[in-house]
């Protein structure tokens, strides 16, 4: 019997996409501010952080949030704000 549109696995537990993105890092955000931007960046990066996001201040941002991702607002070469999404 041939497959139905019913019998894929949308879920990816076939091994060709996760069901999910990727859980956050457990990480304390609240390290990020003051530290200079790169060493955030690096920082965010080595706790597993999959995307990391450097902003101006007021910079105009989507609203959708993508697990895996962490978010700087940086001034004057530090980060002034940070968080998930």
């Amino acid at each position: 019997m041939a497959p139905t549109p019913h019998d894929q696995d949308p879920g990816g537990r076939d091994g060709r996409q996760p069901p999910f993105p990727a859980p956050n890092p457990h990480d304390d955000l609240g390290a990020y501010p003051g530290l200079p931007q790169a060493q955030a960046e690096q920082r965010a990066y080595d706790r597993g952080w999959q995307t990391v996001r450097s902003l101006p201040p007021d910079a105009v941002v989507t609203m959708e949030y993508m697990a895996g991702r962490l978010n700087f607002t940086v001034a004057d070469g530090r980060v002034q704000r940070c968080w998930m999404g």
